[in-house]
């Protein structure tokens, strides 16, 4: 038993080591310069040249193999191919210590390049198992099952209980409930559901226990889009690095092609002796290199994204960050986005011939048996207004419409105006429901026998949160729009509260988009934030769109960036992490491309040696990927 714990053990150890082995390598192959270097003090320079050798393979390997399949891939040379040859060519004049350094140093930047892919893999791997992944599935004999979502399949049918996300597309089978669909249509207030109604993937259970088919497969769900997009956002490269890249091919061959002429134009145009002219040529090689230019960007945006994912932000790609970075304006949906999607009581109106408070003590009794959102609202200002309930009463529950009541022998029926008389509700104080209405409002009515005997109305309100994002957002220089589907008293009302800068009211999918155009016409760089299905065409249309975590999957499937926290100060964050990116790729290609260039004035005039060009150049590029993995501090 024991030796089986100590195999576990074992294979746990070499599991752990295995994302570190290419540094294991690098750091490796710096002993054996030591050993060889030692070794060669004391004379042996045939046994110095064995572990110089090693030093080469050990250490090379990794970045010679991955130069060596890009070459044969992509017919191109690269700078991987470069510091291959210019080790060679450094050992075939006798300098192996330069050569092996020059190996050693290539290969502690590799490993710094690998480690910083592996940290943004592992950050938004870690981050995503956040994300539910469970389900109750129904089996035959009337027993649940909790399983993977993974496992469900077209025609499972699914318990959802109250306060749970609906775990897949389907219908209700049995049970009535309401759901919050704010993820689905931006629409704040739930929406009561019964047999044969459509259920979406991500949508809330609120009050009641329903049984549902699974109509869709699991790979159209919210949680594989999510997976989908941390799969693609690596390789989706920035326009700096696609640059770069690009330039290294061409730049590359230049090195090569002024090498080979190095090797011999000297000797006849400026009297160099063949030594000093093959000399200096392999020195061209190894500073000539752009080493520390290829590695300008890549570290920088991995180590962003990386960044992001620990915060809740997931990137697509660089591309975003670096249009993040450039962004004048922000438009935001204001549903679920700026308002808290739950409403409040704003207005309680009563009948003249009743007391407010026993009415409301009423209606608050009626709404305390009903687990609906807005029936909720009620009861909690009925509390906040120091207002009780009267004994247990017995009331009927009508799906879609309201409640009905018994109470001393009076009916009171508590709902919408088509339940207690359309009529009778719009006539109510002089019409007061249809201004109520034109504010945005959802009006609850209560009917007694006399006829309507109250009115509450209910609204939206913005999210604190938000107020303080709006305000990061300006301070950062960042223009703020709400477009809004609500009239333009609602929309008014709602941007002076939020701090808005400029609103756009009235707004439907395709005017979103229009109004998008126009902001981008204007600004050149715009975001867009939403998180439904009415806010994909505008978010496609952004130069950079932000979905919430708890949004539709077609939104998440067109933003660029993902907040799964649903944190508005999290783009604050994201526009200060680009724009230290933007500075940082910046510093590092001025930087890399000056030390390139006085490298290359100093091996000319012959004041730098061998060493030394190693030294610079090799210290260049792990000092640009350092200043790069910057980017993983927390503190922006």
């Amino acid at each position: 038993m024991s030796n089986i714990h100590e195999t576990e053990t074992q294979r746990s150890f070499v599991k752990s080591l295995l994302p570190h082995i290419e540094l294991i390598a690098a750091l490796f192959s710096g002993v054996l310069i030591l050993v060889a270097w030692g070794v060669g003090k004391l004379e042996q320079d045939t046994l110095s040249v064995v572990f110089y050798l090693l030093a080469f393979v050990i250490g090379g390997f990794a970045k010679a193999k991955e130069g060596i399949e890009s070459t044969i891939m992509e017919k191109e040379l690269n700078v991987e191919m470069l510091m291959i040859l210019a080790a060679i060519g450094s050992s075939i004049i006798g300098y192996w210590t330069e050569g092996a350094m020059l190996i050693f140093i290539f290969a502690v930047s590799g490993a710094l390049e690998t480690y910083t892919m592996n940290k943004s893999q592992k950050e938004i791997s870690s981050l995503m198992k956040l994300q539910p992944e469970e389900a109750w599935r129904l089996n035959i004999d009337g027993t649940t099952t909790r399983v993977s979502v993974g496992e469900l399949v077209k025609g499972d049918q699914l318990v959802v209980k109250p306060g749970e996300r609906i775990p897949a597309d389907g219908i209700i089978v049995s049970g009535t409930t309401a759901i919050d669909e704010a993820a689905i249509s931006g629409e704040s207030i739930p929406v009561s559901k019964q047999a044969n109604d459509d259920l979406f993937a991500g949508t809330v259970n609120i009050s009641g226990a329903i049984t549902m088919e699974m109509t869709k497969a699991n790979e159209d769900s919210l949680f594989q889009k999510i997976i989908h997009l941390v799969q693609t956002a690596q390789d989706e490269k920035s326009p700096a690095q696609q640059f770069i890249e690009k330039f290294e091919g061409a730049y590359v061959k230049i090195v090569l092609f002024t090498v080979g002429l190095m090797m011999f134009l000297p000797h006849f145009l400026l009297d160099w002796d063949w030594n000093t002219t093959f000399y200096r040529a392999m020195v061209l090689l190894v500073v000539a290199s752009p080493c520390a230019l290829v590695a300008a960007v890549m570290p920088a945006t991995l180590a962003a994204i990386s960044n992001g994912a620990k915060h809740g932000i997931l990137f697509k790609g660089g591309v975003h960050l670096e249009n993040i970075s450039e962004m004048k304006a922000i438009a935001l949906d204001k549903t679920g986005t700026l308002t808290q999607g739950k409403p409040v009581v704003t207005n309680f109106i009563v009948r003249d011939d009743l007391d407010r408070a026993a009415t409301l003590t009423m209606l608050a009794t009626i709404e305390a048996q009903s687990n609906h959102p807005l029936a909720q609202a009620i009861t909690s200002f009925a509390k906040s207004e120091g207002i009780g309930q009267l004994p247990l009463i017995h009331i009927e529950d009508k799906p879609g419409f309201g409640l009905q009541a018994n109470i001393d022998g009076q009916t009171i029926l508590v709902g919408k105006p088509d339940f207690v008389n359309k009529e009778d509700a719009f006539a109510f104080q002089n019409g007061v429901a249809a201004s109520l209405a034109d504010e945005g409002k959802t009006v609850i009515f209560m009917r007694d026998e006399k006829g309507i005997a109250a009115a509450a109305a209910l609204k939206d309100t913005v999210r604190e949160e938000a107020k303080e994002a709006i305000k990061l957002l300006q301070s950062l220089g960042i223009k703020t729009v709400m477009l809004t589907g609500d009239n333009e008293k609602t929309a008014k009302v709602i941007a002076k509260e939020a701090g808005i800068d400029q609103y756009i009211a009235e707004c439907l999918p395709e005017t979103k988009v229009e109004h998008m155009k126009a902001l981008l016409q204007k600004h050149s760089f715009v975001g867009m934030v939403g998180d439904g299905i009415n806010d994909a065409p505008a978010l496609a249309t952004a130069t950079t769109g932000f979905a919430m975590g708890e949004g539709t999957d077609v939104a998440l499937e067109t933003a660029d960036v993902v907040l799964m926290k649903n944190d508005l100060s999290k783009i604050a964050y994201a526009v200060k992490m680009s724009r230290k990116m933007r500075r940082i790729v910046k510093q590092n290609i001025v930087f890399s491309v000056s030390v390139i260039a006085v490298l290359i004035i100093s091996n000319f005039l012959q004041v730098v040696d061998l060493p030394m060009g190693v030294l610079g150049h090799e210290g260049s590029t792990i000092l640009v990927i350092l200043n790069g993995l910057r980017m993983l501090n927390r503190n922006i």
